[in-house]
């Protein structure tokens, strides 16, 4: 919880300056700021070199943790870079009157933030600024270092870079209804998906926006108090919102770069632990869709203490040649405090069909990819050699249960504990498994059951994807007891027929006894990070060469329905990336 409020202020043509204030900052934001309120270039282009010197007003209170410190952190470390530094804290926290929690908006509370707005307002056409940059919540984080340049080359008078979070949840409304409340449009989605892109005019941003105080109608703009005629809400965003509309400001949201993300903010009854968690998940998606956020130099940050959360071994199946891959993922696990160990994969392309049948694989007989009908690629030879080397560890160690990730696993909200408590739930219930899946794509979900005593579980039916499951020992045994090398198909097929619920019973007459206990996470944990027909969507079993190919010649496969997006798969868990968008998802 907190506010950045900046203004600029050339110096010459070519050195604005910046004031910023800040209210209750939560103390991961100093952290995790990406971008700072430094060293963007000027856009008047009186020289190169550009840049801002900003003046930091530093103001905090309502604070439950160690905000205060690390601000005096930071500003011991940094501020001889700024032109001044201009410190209030409240050193003892703030209550508020009927505040139920430290995420609890109070008319008081609202108050505080509009006064302060208010101030940084006043300060700003004081001193003659040319802009404000408002910024509430620290929960803001800017990634895209020419923010500032991009968003006063609009020449817009209120301008939002819009910011993505992890749900669809964004700092603009595409409608606001006469009374000052939202109201849906067909606008929002198509907007918050960047399905269209640009910048467009919108009755509300919120959070983080730019006021070009030279605009007309600009010094008409307030924060408190509301415009004399004002009836709606008493909240601030909307009190500006009223003001634009008063002085017929126009107001925008650009789309058109990635700015930054948005936390999506907790209940009021919630607590620090709780939007600890959600922005864990938010840096988590930043790895995946980028620029991730790069931690402060300038704080210090607690130790992480990884381990291997209850699990023997936590497996990472990466490709040696993806090592970006492996870098996000490791980067994923360390954020979550998980510690896992790299498994170098078996790499299809170095394969030839000689070097294949060394190995003693050989192809089930009859085995077809079931939705484009190619026979088994070197790729999906590779991955199905990788998990079995872990499987072979496994029982050659003794390790009672593992976790396997392969490297494009996107992680749901709260991962780490969700997974802890459906583990603790099953050792209590002394439920009896050989394989839990963590993320897949489900083809059959509604015939699956639930698994008694244990609503985070359900019985697995027929599945696709082996990007994140937990093994037994009494598993890894039984996988390879069917010496699955010498009737081989890709490894999303084989477990599938292992717990007897493949619907090609020629393909499951080729192994006996087919008793693997699988069960599934509900909802689901893990999802993969990109799909077909995405932009970034890459498969090295997918595109790859044919089984019994040694030409080299790679085949570009579009990608079979296996590695599309299902809305079956959204509906059936995936809360941070479905299709069917919830009513209040973009409050």
């Amino acid at each position: 919880m907190g506010t950045w409020l900046c203004c600029l202020q050339p110096l010459c043509c070519n050195m604005p300056t910046l004031h910023c204030s800040k209210e209750s900052p939560a103390s991961k934001a100093l952290v995790l700021q990406g971008q700072g309120c430094f060293g963007v270039q000027s856009f008047c282009g009186c020289a190169p070199s550009a840049f801002f010197l900003p003046i930091p007003r530093c103001a905090t209170d309502h604070n439950v943790d160690n905000t205060t410190e690390m601000l005096q952190e930071w500003l011991a470390a940094v501020g001889d870079d700024y032109a001044a530094v201009v410190w209030r804290p409240e050193g003892e926290p703030r209550f508020y009157p009927d505040e139920e929690g430290p995420k609890h908006w109070t008319k008081e509370r609202h108050q505080f933030l509009m006064e302060l707005k208010q101030e940084a307002l006043t300060f700003a056409r004081d001193w003659g600024a040319d802009y404000i940059l408002v910024r509430k919540y620290t929960d803001n984080i800017l990634t895209n270092n020419q923010t500032l340049r991009l968003l006063m080359g609009q020449g817009l008078p209120v301008v939002a870079p819009m910011l993505d979070s992890q749900t669809y949840y964004s700092n603009f409304w595409c409608g606001i209804t006469p009374q000052g409340y939202y109201r849906r449009t067909a606008e929002y989605f198509p907007t918050k998906n960047r399905q269209r892109r640009g910048c467009f005019r919108v009755p509300m941003v919120h959070s983080t926006f730019l006021v070009s105080l030279r605009a007309e109608g600009a010094d008409q703009l307030a924060f408190y108090p509301p415009h004399p005629n004002y009836t709606w809400p008493f909240d601030d965003i909307i009190v500006f919102a009223y003001a634009c509309q008063a002085a017929g400001v126009a107001v925008h949201v650009c789309n058109e770069h990635r700015y930054g993300y948005i936390n999506v903010p907790v209940k009021s009854h919630q607590g620090l632990e709780d939007e600890r968690v959600n922005f864990i998940h938010l840096i988590l998606e930043a790895l995946v869709d980028g620029p991730p956020m790069q931690a402060s130099a300038h704080v210090t940050r607690p130790s992480k203490r990884p381990s291997k959360i209850g699990f023997d071994e936590v497996f990472v199946i990466s490709l040696a040649r993806r090592p970006d891959r492996r870098e996000r993922m490791l980067a994923s696990l360390w954020e979550m405090e998980i510690s896992g160990r790299v498994v170098d994969a078996v790499d299809g392309r170095m394969l030839n069909s000689s070097a294949i049948r060394s190995l003693g694989v050989d192809l089930l007989p009859g085995y077809q990819d079931p939705y484009s009908g190619r026979t088994l690629t070197k790729g999906e030879v590779g991955c199905f050699l990788s998990h079995y080397s872990i499987w072979e560890e496994v029982v050659a160690r003794g390790l009672s249960q593992v976790l396997v990730f392969e490297d494009d696993v996107r992680f749901e909200s709260n991962f780490r504990g969700r997974l802890e408590r459906l583990m603790e739930d099953v050792e209590a219930e002394k439920l009896p498994w050989d394989l839990i899946y963590l993320g897949r794509k489900q083809v059959n979900p509604e015939k699956e059951a639930a698994v008694e005593g244990l609503p985070g579980l359900v019985v697995a039916g027929y599945s696709y994807w082996t990007l994140a499951y937990a093994l037994s020992l009494a598993g890894a045994r039984k996988l390879l007891a069917s010496q699955p090398l010498r009737r081989m198909l890709p490894v999303d097929e084989f477990l599938p027929i292992m717990f007897d619920q493949h619907p090609n019973e020629q393909y499951k007459a080729h192994f006996w006894p087919r008793d693997l206990v699988a069960f599934s996470a509900r909802p689901l944990l893990a999802a993969p990070t990109h799909y077909a027909g995405d932009a970034e969507w890459l498969s090295d079993t997918e595109t790859s060469s044919p089984w019994d190919d040694d030409s080299g010649r790679l085949i570009s496969w579009s990608g079979s329905q296996k590695t599309l997006r299902s809305p079956r798969l959204d509906m059936a868990g995936s809360s941070g990336h479905s299709l069917q968008p919830q009513p209040r998802d973009e409050l």
